[in-house]
């Protein structure tokens, strides 16, 4: 971090969008759905199988650069009070989708039992029977985010990370330092601390996602797109040093002989924690963003073809996509329960699965495109030609 940074990036991006950053969003939400679908066969093949970092990581450290884009940007052209405001309107959108996903969850598995008759088990698969077993305080945590049931629990955190942006951006003013040492105080009242967010009204489990922990991850996105980082040169002995921390991490990883090796080899559970955002999980995720620069190319020049431009669809809309693919992901879960975990069935799951996010990224992008308005536009200029012919 650079000494003496101000709110304005040392090195301006240019406004057009990212081929590297949407693709990997895109990338990301493809994996996230994999991951969600209970008992998946192609679990065993994502990321999070091979090192310690998975697809959370990349959906933070992405969101913190689209952050940087959609959010500070707002700060430098209008001033602190409206980027404040832009950051505020953007939670509160958050927020109720939040709200939206869980009830509408709740209410997919409340329909799955009743019609296929099997009492509370796709309620209690979800881990929130005690939401209908004791309503009121559950309510009332659900509305206030003190009640977060795993699964639900990325959107509070990211909720709680963009609150503060408009922190980060008040101590830009300061200087790099300042942003540095905020970031890594919070992290380490995270990880090394256990300064966590109560997750239920009736215990002690806190938040699954430590907002103050992977706020780290959400930053370092946030200031290489800033400036305030610079950009590493791709260079062979930087990708071959990467390469080979993410090897060396692959026997220690989930299924490569973790439950084989001896107990003086295995990884401290506290360096590669998910809920607290362990060192080692920040380490991993340099190593495999900065192969993944590599391999883009200049600007992603290597980032091309049919399969990249879906991928990108899907990524600049990843908000949409998320909360679709966690919805559609239970609906997998609960066709697999009742059809079978043969081949055919996980495949077409799967491939439905990805066929609907992808459908939801294309609609949300037509309606953000406002159509009716090119319509009303074009219907507008053609009747002034006509007005103007029959002069």
């Amino acid at each position: 971090m650079p000494d003496g940074s101000s709110a304005h990036p040392a090195h301006p991006r240019p406004a057009t969008r990212d081929v590297r950053l949407d693709f990997f969003r895109g990338l990301g939400m493809f994996i996230i759905f994999i991951a969600h679908v209970p008992r998946n066969p192609l679990n065993d093949w994502i990321p999070a199988r091979f090192g310690f970092s998975d697809a959370t990581e990349i959906f933070v450290f992405c969101s913190g650069m689209a952050s940087a884009i959609a959010f500070a940007s707002v700060f430098d052209r209008a001033g602190f009070v409206h980027g404040l405001a832009r950051v505020l309107y953007r939670c509160w959108q958050v927020y109720w989708c939040h709200i939206g996903l869980f009830l509408s969850c709740a209410t997919i598995m409340v329909a799955a039992d009743q019609y296929f008759g099997t009492g509370s088990q796709f309620v209690n698969s979800l881990s929130i029977g005690s939401f209908f077993s004791d309503t009121r305080p559950a309510l009332l945590g659900l509305f206030t985010l003190t009640y977060v049931p795993n699964l639900f629990d990325i959107l509070p955190m990211y909720l709680v990370v963009l609150a503060l942006i408009p922190v980060v951006m008040a101590l830009s003013l300061l200087s790099g330092w300042a942003i540095l040492l905020f970031c890594v105080l919070l992290w380490g009242l995270g990880w090394y601390g256990g300064l966590n967010l109560p997750a239920e009204p009736w215990g002690n489990r806190t938040w699954f996602f430590n907002p103050l922990a992977w706020q780290a991850i959400f930053f370092t996105g946030f200031a290489f797109m800033r400036g305030w980082l610079p950009a590493p040169p791709i260079d062979s002995r930087l990708v071959r040093l990467a390469l080979a921390g993410v090897l060396l991490s692959m026997p220690f990883a989930h299924h490569w002989g973790i439950e084989r090796l001896p107990d003086g080899f295995q990884v401290p559970n506290a360096l590669i924690d998910k809920n607290n955002f362990g060192p080692l999980r920040y380490v991993h995720f340099l190593a495999l963003a900065y192969l993944a620069y590599a391999a883009a190319g200049p600007g992603g020049a290597n980032l091309r073809g049919p399969f990249v431009a879906i991928c990108c669809k899907v990524g600049q809309q990843s908000l949409a996509v998320f909360i679709a693919g966690i919805v559609f992901s239970l609906m997998g879960g609960i066709a697999l329960a009742r059809t079978g975990y043969t081949i055919p069935m996980v495949t077409a799951v799967n491939l439905a699965g990805f066929g609907g996010l992808i459908a939801v990224a294309y609609t949300v992008a037509w309606f953000k495109s406002k159509p009716w308005a090119k319509r009303r536009m074009a219907t507008s200029g053609a009747a002034s030609s006509q007005s103007q012919a029959a002069e």
